[in-house]
């Protein structure tokens, strides 16, 4: 009785043992990487993605790699950047553009996808973020325009993997090769540059009667301060000798240039020099006592002459400034404008270039006079319109590779136009000055350049204009175009 007793117990752990082998064996061959009858992950890839994402993808994930659980890769397109989840990436941003010359700017949709489609005759076309360049117009979609926030006015890809194992078997494969930089607020730098600035004159007698110098900045100030950088060409000094008929000014404009955030001051102007050596010194010692920084202009003709050498945001810019046959011009120990003289210009620009560093030149060319009291005269619309070859001169600092030429002499703007490697602004206009009676003075473009890895992604042309309050503003956007298109129809 024993012996069958211990018979039954050999047999029956015989049989338990076969069990458990036979079920962890099966076990392994289904749940393990190494087992015969194993099903191993499937990667889907939906019929959202692209031709460029599907292959982008089949190279990550190749027949020869074993995952254990599936996994669908998919894309959709937002054009709000949304909050992204952890299984989420932003593969790319695609913004809209059309010619640099166009004035129509906005593009109406309902959604992302309908700036896929196929529209043989839109003005328009749709890129990637990295082929984005100054000799494109950026527009808006829907009002939005994308360098204001990076976060609307574009269309935002995002790419979505959907695995149970995603942390443990996905996120390790593919988190690198998503990893992406895309232009944002703390690497593109603003910088916005003013043409005329003459705190003077008039502008004395209109702060005799209001007595507040920020009053002539408080229509454009909020606009002009929110830039990284903000620039202006200067051409009177502060002195105690202003008055209503002469080019100097007030003390008290330094609070019209602090208040719209004045970074950088340019002395190229034929007129610092008006009321003495003693007034331009002053001056000099006022804009750095404000911290604003200066160029083309100095207390001597070797200060005057020094590049103004920007490193911000991790963009290196190089900004020279000329006074050229307008008088004003420092050849000495006095204070004054840069002269300029080709040989010095062709090897600072050609040494700013060897450091990879973006290059604008600014030129107090001869002035254009064409002033009266029609509605409008046209005439200093064109570049050709001044003494001497403007259009070849300043041609002539892109040959020798400048990235922006712009023209601050011009007491009304004049035409523009993208020449060689680079873009050209021949006349700015006045941004502030006295200039009421000629409905042309009382206009100005604004340079908005948006900077990013030293090179310039836009330049938003932006006009002004002033009335007889002398208190400059934006101007409406249908002025705008129309401006605008003047200008560009007269170029080169």
């Amino acid at each position: 009785m024993a012996k069958h007793r211990m018979a039954k117990n050999f047999m029956t752990g015989i049989i338990s043992f076969v069990l458990i082998f036979t079920v962890v064996f099966i076990g392994v061959q289904f749940f393990t990487k190494t087992g015969l009858f194993r099903i191993p992950g499937v990667v889907y890839l939906d019929e959202s993605l692209s031709d460029e994402e599907f292959a982008f993808f089949k190279n990550i994930f190749t027949e020869e790699l074993d995952l254990d659980k599936d996994i669908t890769i998919a894309a959709r397109n937002e054009l709000v950047m949304p909050e992204l989840k952890n299984n989420e990436f932003l593969y790319n941003i695609y913004v809209p553009v059309t010619d640099f010359y166009n004035t129509e700017t906005d593009i109406t949709v309902e959604s992302a996808d309908e700036l896929f489609t196929n529209c043989l005759d839109c003005p328009w076309k749709l890129i990637p973020i990295e082929e984005l360049g100054f000799s494109q117009r950026l527009m808006k979609i829907n009002t939005e325009y994308y360098l204001d926030d990076f976060k609307n006015g574009a269309v935002f890809r995002i790419i979505s993997f959907d695995s149970e194992l995603y942390e443990k078997e996905i996120e390790p494969l593919v988190a690198e090769a998503m990893k992406k930089t895309f232009p944002e607020k703390d690497t593109v730098l603003t910088l916005a540059q003013t043409g005329v600035t003459a705190l003077s004159r008039g502008m004395n007698a209109k702060l005799y009667q209001v007595g507040d110098a920020t009053y002539f900045a408080e229509g454009i100030k909020n606009y002009l301060s929110s830039f990284d950088l903000t620039h202006t060409s200067n051409e009177s000094s502060f002195s105690g000798y202003a008055g209503t008929r002469n080019i100097c000014s007030d003390r008290r404009f330094i609070d019209t240039l602090t208040a719209i955030g004045l970074d950088i001051v340019e002395l190229t102007g034929n007129h610092n020099q008006d009321c003495g050596d003693i007034s331009a010194l002053e001056t000099i010692d006022t804009y750095v006592a404000n911290g604003i920084k200066m160029v083309g202009g100095g207390k001597t003709a070797d200060e005057a002459a020094v590049p103004l050498e920007i490193e911000q945001k991790n963009n290196n810019i190089t900004m020279l400034a000329y006074n050229l046959s307008t008088g004003g011009a420092t050849y000495d120990n006095t204070p004054g404008a840069n002269q300029y003289y080709e040989d010095v210009a062709a090897a600072q620009i050609s040494e700013a270039k060897s450091r990879g560093d973006l290059v604008i030149v600014d030129i107090q060319y001869y002035e254009c006079n064409a002033y009266d009291y029609t509605y409008e005269n046209q005439t200093c619309d064109y570049a050709g319109s001044m003494a001497g070859d403007q259009i070849g001169f300043f041609r002539h600092l892109i040959d020798l590779g400048a990235d922006v030429v712009v023209g601050t002499s011009a007491h009304q703007p004049q035409t523009f136009e993208l020449y060689g490697n680079g873009a050209i602004y021949y006349g700015l206009g006045n941004l502030f000055f006295d200039q009421i009676w000629w409905p042309g003075t009382t206009r100005s473009l604004i340079l908005v350049h948006h900077i990013y890895k030293d090179k310039i992604l836009q330049t938003d042309i932006v006009p002004t204009v002033y009335g007889n309050e002398m208190q400059t503003r934006l101007m409406d956007e249908e002025t705008s175009k129309w401006l605008l298109n003047r200008l560009a129809n007269v170029r080169p």
